[in-house]
């Protein structure tokens, strides 16, 4: 089943910094019932930007972490057994579009092949979503929204989205943020001071140039904050970045090390 979660209108907006002109875009994706596709690695703020600019339009929000066994009957929806009974019971991406809210399928490519076959009449101007169990053909109601994310960094020939899909979305790059930007984010996410906010960020700066040497994958901005959370609580700085920046980036002891010996380079 699909793991989704449901954030409502009249939410408060989660803090988020913009790079460029994204909302911008994304509010004019929402306007013209365009459906939006975010590109970029994984941390990088991606899934905080879709409930940020879900509050800030009050639109509801049916939020998709997409997996491997991931079906589109698990979106669309299927019966179910209640009370001796057998009923029809709506998926996420159903709900969103008889509601008109925003359904936003984080790493689409996660999800099996027969998912994107679902989302290409939601992707042209008939905007319906066929459920052949029930034999209804629905309409997308005002104000819904298609919203998909994935990190190319990862894709490989069994896990891509094929052009033809791609080409039904309006399309934005994310990146990190650059260095002080990320600052700004560190310090409002954590009330850590900037001096410290600093070196965490400069730090996973250089451990990112290690991505595809020594790592499969850069530490995200969320591993910084979570690294500043812990030294806000009073950790030694070096245990917080090894429990949030370093562990959860690598397995392998001699890289470890290796990774340590950065840190203490960095902080002294």
């Amino acid at each position: 089943m699909a793991k989704d979660t449901l954030e409502m209108e009249g939410a408060t907006a989660p803090f988020y910094l913009p790079q460029g002109d994204e909302c911008d875009v994304f509010a004019a994706a929402a306007e013209n019932n365009l459906p939006l596709l975010l590109k970029g690695p994984t941390g990088c703020g991606k899934t905080r930007f879709v409930s940020h600019m879900a509050a800030k339009l009050g639109r509801p929000l049916y939020t998709v972490a997409c997996h491997d066994d991931l079906s589109a009957a698990d979106l669309i929806g299927r019966y179910l057994l209640k009370g001796g009974e057998t009923v029809w019971v709506d998926g996420p991406l159903t709900r969103a579009v008889r509601e008109g809210a925003i359904c936003y399928l984080d790493e689409v490519v996660e999800a099996r092949k027969d998912v994107t076959v679902v989302l290409h009449p939601l992707t042209d101007d008939r905007r319906i979503l066929p459920i052949d169990r029930t034999g209804e053909e629905l309409e997308a109601a005002d104000g819904f929204m298609l919203v998909a994310s994935y990190n190319p960094g990862y894709q490989n020939i069994l896990k891509t989205l094929k052009p033809s899909t791609r080409q039904r979305f309006l399309s934005v790059a994310f990146d990190f943020p650059d260095a002080e930007r990320e600052i700004d984010v560190v310090v409002r996410e954590t009330g850590i001071d900037a001096d410290r906010a600093k070196g965490l960020v400069r730090l996973a700066n250089k451990l990112r140039a290690l991505k595809g040497q020594d790592l499969e994958e850069g530490v995200s901005t969320r591993l910084i904050v979570y690294a500043a959370t812990l030294v806000v609580q009073g950790m030694p700085i070096e245990r917080a970045i090894e429990a949030a920046m370093i562990e959860p980036l690598t397995d392998d002891e001699d890289v470890k090390t290796g990774l340590m010996d950065l840190v203490t380079a960095v902080f002294g």
